[in-house]
C-alpha cells in the first residue's frame, strides 16, 4: 500500500478557513507550554528566530532551560491533552500543546547547544511529534506560523524520504521563504545524504565533496 502525500484530508478541508491567533483560548492548555507559545510568537522575539544571538539564548537557558530537560525525557506528554469538553477548542488546545513541545525540543535545542551535538539530539522527537500533529482535526485551520514551526522538523531530517514525503504541507504553508528554504535544504540531502554543516559537531567525517560544497556561500544553515 502506497502512502499518500496528500495532507488536505477530509477534515481540514471542513475546517479550512484559518484562525486568527486572537481568537485562541488557551486557558486550558498546561502553563508551561503556554509559556512557551507567548514567549516564541512574542512580536519582539520573532527578530531572533533564525538568527544567534547570545542574549535570546540566554532568555531561553534561563526562563526554560529546566522544561527543556523534561521535554527531552518525554515528560510533556500532558502537554498533548487538555482538559476541556471535546469539542474544537479542546482539538486546538491540545495541538498548542504539540506545537509548544516541538518548538521546546527543535528550536529551543538549538539555542542552547550551539555547535553541539545536543542541538540535533532531539530532533527524532520533535518530527514524531510533528507527524502526530499533522494527522490531527483542525491542523489547517492554524495561524500559518503555527502550522510552519510544526513541520520545520521535516526540513531539519536528514532522510530523503521525509523530504519527499512532507514538502507538500510547505507547498501548502504558503509562505515563499519557508518553502525556498525546505528546497535548498531538499538539494543538499539529494546530493549529499546528510547535511554536511553538521560534520564536525557529530564527529563525521567529511568527504571531499563535502569539504568543496561547505567553501560555498550559502552552505550552512
Amino acid at each position: 500500500m502506497s502512502l499518500s502525500t496528500d495532507y488536505s484530508t477530509t477534515t481540514s478541508q471542513t475546517h479550512s478557513s484559518q484562525l486568527d491567533p486572537k481568537n485562541i483560548h488557551l486557558e486550558h492548555l498546561d502553563a508551561n507550554a503556554r509559556a512557551v507559545l507567548e514567549f516564541w510568537f512574542d512580536k519582539d522575539n520573532e527578530q531572533y528566530w533564525f538568527a544567534q544571538n547570545d542574549d535570546f539564548d540566554t532568555q531561553i537557558k534561563d526562563k526554560f532551560g529546566d522544561i527543556w530537560k523534561a521535554a527531552k525525557q518525554g515528560e510533556c506528554v500532558t502537554w498533548r491533552s487538555a482538559d476541556a469538553p471535546t469539542d474544537s477548542n479542546s482539538s486546538i488546545t491540545a495541538l498548542a500543546g504539540r506545537l509548544a513541545e516541538i518548538i521546546v525540543l527543535d528550536q529551543f535545542s538549538r539555542n542552547l547547544c550551539r555547535e553541539q551535538a545536543c542541538a540535533f539530539a532531539q530532533d527524532g522527537m520533535a518530527l514524531v511529534l510533528a507527524q502526530e500533529a499533522i494527522q490531527q482535526p483542525y491542523f489547517d485551520t492554524l495561524p500559518m506560523q503555527w502550522r510552519r514551526f510544526m513541520i520545520i522538523p521535516f526540513m531539519h531530517s536528514e532522510s530523503a524520504l521525509i523530504h519527499d514525503r512532507y514538502l507538500p504541507l510547505f507547498k501548502q504553508l504558503d509562505d515563499a521563504t519557508t518553502l525556498d528554504f525546505e528546497n535548498r535544504h531538499k538539494d543538499i540531502i539529494e546530493k549529499f545524504g546528510r547535511y554536511p554543516h553538521r560534520n564536525d559537531i557529530l564527529d563525521r567525517e567529511s568527504t571531499d565533496a563535502e569539504e568543496a560544497f561547505l567553501q560555498q556561500p550559502n552552505s550552512s544553515f
